[in-house]
């Protein structure tokens, strides 16, 4: 009960700062623009859950850039072998080896042919660290039939894709940035994806066209006097290729690039007003026009084709030179488009094809709802936790709800200085944090009642309540810890925005609930003096309750195991309702404007349309429907036909898109393994951590009665058809907490009692152990319950199965904290410490201290 005044600096400090870190956040945006710089900025950033936008996720082509380095080395070789040194050649490609094969005309020129190839080979260097160091990208060798061959390394595929990835983010964020949006995310993700988020823009098409389409604007000349039919029928003459043109038609072109968009210095949409047409007129650097003028000098009345990504725009003829370095790209565009292309052709082509393969897209007026509803769940649960503690403890009551208030705005302080991202689950994870935060000011109050009861003076209980209860408070919520770092670590998204506020959640209420609460009971008992302590009013169950718990213990396993057999059975042969997080697919949320939605009128609209399976179901309110699509055929672009069609197909139904998520096959498969592999790894952390604290059995006994709580609470999902998705993973990893919180508790005093009573029975010092903590334990739980229950109610449509998950979890681990957890501590073979035992192990502590 000493507090020393550097404790009470640290926390006046702590306290103050996180009061002005946390203030803004909460200010009109023009008091905030008046603020000290020194504040920070922006603050605490809503995601897109909550203010709306688009969330792409891009992956680069690597079949594309295969196939692109494939026919640049075989241009390259051609170049240096029969224009350059007139080596003889025939090339062939073969993509699925990434090689190609040379076969010389005359084979006495092998050998000059080989040395020549060796000079188009690339050293791709990604590291700064190591100049002059770098991977070879091609392999040169001989085949058994005589043909040279020259193929792409894997190792230099994968630096080629890794360098072009962050080429592709900086144009991303340029063509982003001509777009006027504010405060977009654009992220590395691996070595071969781009997370592009941006808020408050609802156009995910257009956003989706921006910044995926590549780009590549290239000048060639049309090959004269052959069409591509005709070449095609008769042959393609060498150094020829043939490309499809934008009205539908096909171009046969010279493969040799003429001249290259990289020379482009501006490009604008603009109007011809002769051919009353919108345009895109451009214009070159000084290179770039010397080339284009030298071009159009040597080919007035050849065709100039202009292609962008493989499509021929436009191929007219040249009339004269053009010298200016300047021209127009005419096609079929509309002010839109040719406004889009502007903005492309400036920002710069993208170095790699890019592929979406998960697309979210969210509606500010849901982003409105769903702040409301989270502001709802929110103050409800802290209405309730906050009552309930004044309730059941009176002043310290008041002591703790202090504690809690300082934890929530610490929380806040914490996201604001990290600009983290405050998303719909972040905010269940708060609400869920004001429910976890009141268990360490319980267990230290209930060890003080404890220490009382058995005789010691207040200020003895007091100062016993915090030192006694502190291990059991550290324990609990590392356990808790190690699974919100599991998360963050293996979620994307919306799950990583719940682990980084639970995580902070549970070391600012490490802060709070132990150095906060002290000082004020500090100050509380300097004044008042009290020759007894009147901690709770209120319980809900009776002091020296003596349940016997290892009694029934054979009734419960055998529960227990009926249970988890239905579980497992019902996932194996009923499955699971899974969500576009883990099948792929799409899934559309609509809102019907003017009364109820009629989901068999929506059912008949869609059901010509001939998308594969279709589910429509109730969502939230009256008002709203899901409408789940399974995955097309074509990939990504047959997929945002799907949406289009099922948009054009309600609209005159007055039936609004408030939501689409699009998830590819390939992203689906990856959250289901990451999923299962983040229990897994949970797991096997808390039992590496619960062995080192106590001892194996207890290791073991917790890991399996949470395998038991996770067992169970999956089988709720697949017995009820709760939707399964990428939430509810967070869901078990969070209950995995709760549960093995309860359960390091129980062990806890089981531990000490172990030591206090050597004489008694396993089974009887168990169910002392139990019932000494079983108070703690129910108003504990109640709180917890308090707080998830106004998230069930309030949170919102998309929080639901989440929400539902962690309630009945919660309650299950109880259950198996309590009552499973002792059983099985005595079939792995927990014992009693003899004195001997007990002394070798105190002095190995000392010993160990000593060094």
């Amino acid at each position: 009960m000493n507090q020393s005044p550097f404790r009470v600096a640290i926390i006046l400090i702590v306290a103050l700062a996180g009061i002005l870190f946390a203030a803004p956040n909460f200010l009109p945006q023009q008091v905030r623009d008046s603020l000290p710089g020194w504040l920070p900025q922006p603050g605490l950033v809503l995601g897109l859950d909550l203010q709306g936008g688009s969330h792409l996720l891009l992956e680069v082509d690597r079949a594309g850039i295969v196939a692109q380095r494939l026919s640049d080395v075989r241009r390259d070789a051609r170049n240096v072998l029969a224009n350059q040194n007139g080596i003889g050649n025939l090339i062939t490609t073969d993509e699925a080896n990434n090689a190609i094969y040379i076969e010389l005309t005359d084979p006495t020129q092998k050998e000059q042919a080989i040395s020549v190839l060796q000079g188009i080979q690339n050293t791709i260097n990604n590291s700064m660290f190591s100049a002059g160091v770098g991977v070879n990208e091609l392999a040169f060798g001989e085949r058994p039939d005589g043909r040279l061959s020259i193929t792409l390394t894997p190792d230099g595929i994968t630096q080629r894709m890794s360098s072009l990835v962050a080429q592709s983010i900086e144009v991303i964020r340029s063509r982003i940035d001509e777009l006027g949006t504010t405060e977009p995310t654009i992220q590395r993700q691996g070595d071969t994806r781009v997370l592009v988020q941006v808020p408050g823009f609802g156009d995910s098409t257009r956003l989706k066209n921006i910044v995926s389409q590549t780009a590549r604007l290239t000048f060639h000349m049309v090959y004269p006097g052959l069409t591509a039919d005709q070449a095609e029928a008769q042959g393609l003459p060498a150094g020829t290729i043939i490309v499809p043109s934008q009205d539908g038609g096909r171009e046969l072109l010279f493969e040799d690039v003429a001249l290259g968009g990289e020379s482009l210095v501006d490009a604008q949409p603009s109007y011809d007003a002769q051919r009353a047409i919108p345009v895109v007129s451009f214009r070159f650097d000084t290179r770039g026009a010397i080339t284009f003028g030298e071009i159009t000098s040597r080919n007035v009345g050849q065709r100039f084709a202009i292609v962008l990504d493989n499509t021929v725009i436009t191929a007219p003829v040249i009339q004269q030179p053009i010298t200016g370095g300047s021209g127009q790209i005419s096609g079929n565009f509309t002010t839109a488009s040719a406004n889009d292309l502007a903005v492309l052709l400036r920002a710069g082509a993208l170095p790699a094809s890019l592929n979406v393969i998960e697309e979210r897209t969210v509606d500010a007026s849901l982003g409105a709802d769903s702040i409301q509803a989270g502001f709802t769940a929110g103050v409800v649960a802290s209405v309730l936790v906050v009552t309930f503690m004044v309730i059941a403890y009176g002043l310290w009551g008041v002591f703790a709800n202090v504690s809690l208030v300082l934890n929530i705005i610490l929380i806040f302080a914490a996201l604001s200085t990290l600009g983290a991202t405050l998303t719909l689950p972040g905010i269940a994870g708060i609400v869920l944090t004001i429910g976890m935060a009141v268990d360490a000011n319980v267990l230290i109050y209930e060890r003080m009642r404890e220490e009382q009861r058995a005789g010691r003076t207040p200020l003895q209980a007091i100062n016993a309540g915090f030192e006694r209860a502190w291990g059991t408070i550290v324990d609990s919520h590392l356990t808790q810890l190690v699974a919100a770092i599991v998360l963050y670590f293996m979620g994307s998204g919306p799950v990583q925005g719940f682990a980084v506020t639970l995580g902070l959640g549970i070391l600012t209420s490490l802060f709070t609930s132990y150095t906060v609460t002290s000082y004020q009971v500090n100050l509380w008992y300097k004044r008042v003096r009290p020759k007894e302590l009147k901690i709770q009013h209120f319980r809900f169950i009776p002091d020296g309750t003596k349940i016997p718990f290892m009694k029934i213990s054979r009734y419960v396993i055998a529960l227990s195991i009926v249970m988890s057999v239905i579980s497992v059975g019902a996932a194996y042969f009923k499955g699971f309702n899974l969500g576009i997080d883990f099948v792929g697919g799409t899934a559309i949320e609509v809102q019907h404007q003017g009364g109820p939605a009629d989901a068999g009128r929506v059912r008949e609209l869609l059901s010509g349309l001939e998308l594969g399976e279709i589910q429509v179901q109730g969502f939230g309110t009256p008002e709203d429907l899901l409408i789940r699509v399974q995955a097309q055929e074509g990939g990504q672009s047959a997929d945002q036909i799907a949406v289009q069609q099922v948009q054009d197909a309600l609209a005159g139904d007055n039936y609004e898109v408030r939501r689409t998520e699009a998830v590819s096959g390939t992203v689906s498969g990856e959250l289901a393994w990451t999923g299962t592999i983040a229990v897994i790894i949970a797991l096997v952390c808390i039992l590496i951590y619960i062995w080192f604290r106590f001892e194996w059995q207890f290791a073991l006994a917790a890991v399996t009665t949470t395998s038991h709580d996770i067992i169970m609470t999956i089988g709720l999902f697949s017995i009820t058809g709760l939707e399964f998705n990428l939430s509810s993973i967070a869901a078990v990893l969070t209950l995995v907490g709760l549960s093995l919180n309860e359960t390091v508790v129980v062990s806890d005093r089981i531990r000490e009692n172990l030591v206090k009573y050597r004489k008694m029975p396993l089974p009887e010092l168990i169910d002392l152990s139990i019932n000494q903590t079983i108070v703690r334990t129910s108003l504990t739980q109640f709180t917890v319950l308090l707080a998830l229950v106004p998230l069930v109610l309030f949170g919102g449509e998309a929080l639901r199965s989440f929400t539902i998950a962690m309630t009945f979890g919660s309650l299950v681990g109880m259950y198996s904290s309590v009552i499973v957890n002792g059983p099985i501590l005595i079939n792995f073979g927990l014992k009693q410490k003899t004195d001997e035992e007990l002394t070798s192990k105190k002095e190995k502590t000392t010993d160990g201290a000593s060094v």
